[in-house]
């Protein structure tokens, strides 16, 4: 009853009964754009989160251990990538961590929010780390899927999906479908690779969207693997999906790390060093535990524009700050 009583704290409502709860330093941004709410604060525990629509999207201390995660899998599983999407990634980090494979010649980034790109930008530049600035970056801000249609076919090697939650009422849930997966395999070249987020994939919460997710890619893509990583400011194991475009991609759980392609190409790439991503990295990454497997295997839903999937609406995630100074 006491936890409370000094400061400003920022309380998360993740569900009826579950709030995790912050000591807030300084509220840096508030505001609304015209797709969802944003706010930036600087946090005790975690730095400065970034939220919107109610939810953590990343923080400071962690968001590394996420979008290494989620970018070095898909890059380093391909080849040669020269030209990568992202779809979403206002933060800027997800293009950070793709600019540092040199065999990148162009990453078009498309996030629908500019509001979110900007503020990112001028409250936590830490995100993108001059990332905007460097030539190969093409910044659209507008639709990912029309900028996706607006691509010739097969000219992509990478596409990473870096987008909300599928959220009742977000920006974003068609970008989970079918359809649009569908339209993402016909843009990628031969020995293509698509990655998206896939949230929470705790044995309490994958069931939400990361094994519904995981069956919807596996009736569009011949090879699709499910993996997870800790971020702790999310407080559960994060889930991931990649897919190939080729049936007879490499396997990315055992095959890319035992035949020594993926040590080989960090080294060859002088990624050697990243702070959280190797080859022991991956091979945790890629082992699920059982439940997670099993839950994946047994996975009926798949998620289509008639009949999306939410992990929630936008107002199940409330943003409640209390001032008790």
């Amino acid at each position: 009853a006491t936890a409370f009583d000094e400061g400003t704290w920022y309380h998360e409502i993740l569900e009826d009964g579950l709030a995790l709860s912050y000591r807030v330093e300084e509220v840096l941004h508030r505001g609304q754009s015209e797709f969802q709410t944003v706010e930036v604060v600087k946090t005790v525990p975690f730095g400065s989160l970034l939220i919107t629509d109610g939810l953590m999207q990343s923080s400071e201390v962690d968001e590394y251990v996420y979008h290494q995660s989620l970018v070095h899998p898909a890059l380093t599983a391909h080849p040669n990538p020269k030209k990568v999407l992202i779809a979403g990634g206002g933060e800027g980090a997800t293009l950070r961590e793709v600019l540092k494979h040199p065999c990148v010649e162009e990453c078009m980034m498309v996030d629908i929010d500019g509001i979110v790109v900007d503020m990112c930008r001028e409250h936590t530049p830490f995100y993108s780390a001059g990332a905007y600035d460097d030539k190969r970056t093409n910044l659209i801000i507008g639709d990912a899927k029309a900028g996706l249609e607006a691509l010739a076919d097969g000219s992509l090697d990478v596409i990473i999906c870096d987008l909300s939650d599928p959220l009742d009422g977000g920006p974003c849930y068609q970008l989970y479908t079918t359809s649009f997966y569908a339209m993402c395999r016909e843009k990628l070249a031969p020995g293509g690779i698509l990655v998206t987020q896939s949230g929470c994939a705790s044995v309490r919460d994958c069931h939400l969207v990361f094994t519904p997710i995981h069956n919807t890619l596996k009736q569009v893509f011949p090879r699709v693997w499910g993996y997870t990583t800790c971020v702790p400011s999310f407080t559960s194991e994060w889930g991931f999906n990649i897919c190939a475009k080729d049936k007879d991609a490499t396997d990315l759980y055992v095959g890319i790390v035992a035949d020594g392609t993926l040590e080989k190409r960090l080294a060859e790439r002088k990624l050697t060093e990243l702070s959280y991503y190797d080859q022991i990295t991956h091979t945790r990454m890629f082992s699920m535990n059982r439940t997670l497997r099993e839950q994946c295997r047994d996975e009926k839903r798949v998620m289509t524009v008639e009949n999306p999937l939410f992990m929630c609406g936008t107002d199940t995630h409330n943003t409640v700050f209390e001032d008790n100074q």
